[in-house]
């Protein structure tokens, strides 16, 4: 039994050739609508959305028959203000990287890691942090801690030792054994080999742990016994907030 023409199924998948295709083309990015040219699309031959619309394209359509890509549609639009013109975005800059890597719009990549957002994150920040031993490693277990010590509590804390040079980590071991001792447990960050100091790591975990989407601030640690020197130099209480 034949199906009517009236009658296609929802999500068809599109198999044939994109030469017939019409050159103004309707696209449904996550949600949201977008109608462009095929030129504008297929403009970065190298990229992987021109791919997705040349030769024999694996791509769906909804059931208006819009081409369908699974991505977040609302950054989609300055990925195509930048096709049509060239104009690199000033806003969710972070976002539309994401997207840009995605579709590998080589061109586009290389002006967003220009801007000081990406520059900041990608040159700076993240090549500092690299000289951090273990530094997302640390970050899950401060997550994992102030999570195993949250129960019928509104706050919990983790303890974190940060130690730039190895003077310092000699320094802080005998108090680090102490709160082993006591049953406490310590986060240690460090020591490491770059410019930024204790506060700017500080900063960073607090970034990070947050975009992980906790509530968290931190003070200086002042223990009761086993140090030999200002515990705030080096010891840290971060509060993870759970309502």
């Amino acid at each position: 039994m034949s199906i009517s023409s009236e009658h296609k199924p929802l999500g068809k998948q599109v198999t044939g050739s994109l030469h017939m295709l019409s050159p103004i083309v309707e696209l449904n990015v996550g949600g949201e609508m977008y109608t462009t040219t095929l030129s504008t699309l297929k403009k970065h031959p190298g990229s992987k959305l021109a791919e997705m619309f040349t030769g024999q394209p694996k791509l769906r359509t909804d059931s208006e028959g819009r081409f369908f890509i699974d991505r977040p549609g609302t950054y989609f639009k300055y990925i195509l203000e930048y096709l049509r013109s060239n104009q690199v975005p000033t806003q969710c800059i972070q976002d539309v990287y994401k997207e840009a890597l995605f579709y590998d719009i080589e061109p586009l990549i290389k002006q967003l890691e220009d801007s000081p957002q990406i520059f900041g994150e990608l040159v700076a920040r993240r090549q500092f942090l690299a000289r951090v031993p273990n530094y997302s490693e640390n970050i899950e277990l401060m997550i994992r801690i102030a999570r195993a010590e949250a129960v019928a509590s509104r706050q919990s804390s983790v303890i974190v030792c940060v130690v730039r040079t190895e003077e310092d980590a000699a320094r802080c071991q005998d108090a680090l054994n102490s709160l082993d001792m006591d049953k406490k447990s310590v986060v240690k960050f460090g020591p490491w080999k770059a410019v930024p100091s204790i506060s700017d790591l500080l900063d960073c975990i607090q970034m990070d742990v947050e975009a992980k989407g906790y509530k968290i601030s931190f003070q200086p640690y002042v223990a009761e016994k086993g140090f030999r020197f200002k515990s705030h130099d080096f010891f840290y209480k971060f509060l993870f907030t759970w309502w």
